[in-house]
């Protein structure tokens, strides 16, 4: 099991539940500052190994009792508000990739972009990004004015630290625009912190990529302990963040920011020249083996980091039930058989308007009917999961097929950045006009994605990178991004079923391309102002 690789994330969730082990050659026993003061044990390099376990940690559990119990946010269902989950509801629900037609609060308005100030979901997912700022501003805080500031080892989990507070303000200013901001130096108050423009954050986050890129503490591409973030993981921030610098700087001249994503984007296709042979082999419960394209993954482990959300969500909504039946006397489950889970829930469907997009001849198209007889034209009946298809694009099957020892929760880790997005992004960035990319090296990027799928070489072109983007990264929390870049959210040019509430799709109001802040952060926080568009 990828445990023994004893990593960093799998080793806080260890912890938080009293195990013991280690990461690398530490030994660590993860600190959780909501029930531990960090001032009483910070007192070696250990210690603060320990203290950063939990930064990571914050993207794979909910908190430190089991799957859902003694959350880190208060007021929020434990599975709810797991990191990865709540991205896959706002990243995922609010699109043609998915639906759910479960009747849990109001998961529904998602999909229909019906959703308001209040939801509860939009609260999950705001609630999370700036638990886990806090977080990291604290190890930040802490270790830069320990004793051992001056250590290489402490600097490279500074740098770790800062990376992972990126990471949630990128997801802050792609999805809630003007956001209160906070870092280490930050005074901590009962009044709240200040709020940060979209475009001011933009170049404060740009500025401490390009930052933490040149300043020689990440560890190397590939050199860091599986489960611990390298170079390239800033890398893929910095370019998505300029990719979408149009969205976020609310300006259409942004050649120089595209300039910016070939360079980088170039740069990461020399650390990962080919693609891994075998698409179906990064979503499986052994993709930890596969760093020949899965540049960071969200650990997931059946044993040591149970949660209800991650790859556990994503994989058991996407099936129903799990049916037996005997070979030969012996019993055996259709969820096993299928997935390598012990059973399903039943709620997450894919559109026909998106499954349209592939040719049958495309492994990628991992489609099946949740029901043993479907309606030939896959309608989905927004109540009844077995009214529509949906995904097997994720299983905690491993490699050669073989089902883990433990199937109650999977050990499939989330990969959040793969090779293959860096190479869709440099093909866009040459066909919006990068300079740094020239059209052969664009071309070839875009060729090998699809080569990979088993494809021809399509027209190159811009109109295209929209549906290769969703025919190589469904389901990996893209989605709502990518199509607020090309203005197809919330307009009438590209409808699906269940948009705006109505089976056949409509277009919707354009303010539902950023996401409101809580209403409940507004009344506590009166610095804060709601989105313009929200008012």
């Amino acid at each position: 099991m990828k445990i023994k690789r004893l990593s960093i994330v799998a080793i806080a969730a260890m912890m938080l539940a009293g195990l013991n082990s280690c990461v690398g050659d530490l030994n660590v026993t993860p600190i959780d500052p909501n029930v531990t003061l960090p001032e009483d044990v910070l007192n070696t390099e250990d210690a603060y190994a320990a203290l950063l376990a939990k930064c990571y940690a914050g993207l794979t559990t909910s908190g430190s009792d089991g799957p859902d119990g003694g959350p880190d946010i208060d007021g929020i269902d434990g599975g709810f508000g797991q990191y990865m989950r709540a991205l896959f509801y706002m990243n995922e629900f609010t699109t043609d990739e998915a639906l759910c037609v479960w009747n849990n609060e109001t998961v529904k308005d998602l999909h229909a972009l019906s959703f308001t100030t209040s939801d509860i979901f939009v609260t999950s997912m705001y609630s999370r990004l700036f638990y886990q700022i806090s977080i990291c501003n604290e190890f930040i805080r802490r270790a830069k004015a320990s004793e051992f500031k001056d250590s290489q080892n402490i600097k490279t989990m500074i740098a770790e630290a800062r990376a992972l507070r990126a990471l949630s303000y990128y997801h802050a200013i792609d999805m809630f625009g003007d956001v209160p901001f906070a870092d280490e130096t930050s005074k901590v108050g009962s009044e709240g912190p200040d709020q940060m423009s979209r475009a001011d954050l933009f170049e404060w986050l740009d500025a401490e990529c390009k930052d933490l890129i040149e300043g020689g503490d990440l560890k190397g591409a590939k050199q860091n302990v599986y489960g611990r973030l390298d170079v390239n993981f800033v890398k893929m921030i910095r370019a998505h963040l300029n990719l979408n610098a149009s969205v976020y700087l609310g300006k259409s001249d942004v050649k120089a920011n595209y300039d910016v994503v070939g360079t980088l984007c170039k740069e990461i296709v020399a650390d990962y020249p080919t693609l891994h042979s075998k698409f179906s082999d990064l979503f499986g419960a052994d993709n930890h083996l596969f760093t020949d394209e899965i540049i960071f993954g969200i650990e997931q482990d059946g044993a040591y980091t149970q949660n209800y959300g991650g790859s556990c969500f994503i994989i058991k909504a996407s099936y129903v039930g799990g049916d037996t039946y005997k070979v030969d006397g012996v019993e055996h489950n259709t969820a096993t058989d299928n997935l390598g889970i012990d059973d399903g829930w039943g709620g997450t469907l894919v559109t026909p308007e998106f499954i349209n997009k592939f040719d049958d001849s495309d492994v990628r198209k991992l489609f099946w009917p949740a029901s043993t007889k479907p309606d030939e034209s896959a309608t989905i009946e927004e109540l009844d999961f077995l009214k529509g298809w949906s995904a097997h694009k994720f299983t905690n099957l491993n490699s050669d097929g073989s089902v883990p020892a433990i199937i109650n929760y999977p050990s499939t880790d989330v990969p959040l950045f793969r090779a293959a997005d860096a190479y869709l992004m440099l093909a866009e960035a040459q066909l919006r006009g990068a300079t740094t990319v020239t059209v052969a090296d664009g071309q070839a990027a875009w060729n090998a994605v699809r080569a990979r799928a088993g494809l021809g070489n399509a027209d190159y072109k811009l109109d295209g990178i929209i549906d290769e983007r969703g025919r190589e990264l469904y389901w990996e929390c893209w989605r709502r991004s990518d199509l607020v870049r090309f203005g197809l959210l919330t307009s009438s040019e590209y409808l699906w079923e269940w948009k705006g509430g109505v089976q056949a799709g409509q277009a919707v109001d354009s303010k539902y391309n950023i996401l409101p802040l809580p209403v409940n952060e507004l009344n506590s926080n009166l610095k804060l102002q709601q989105n313009e568009s929200w008012r």
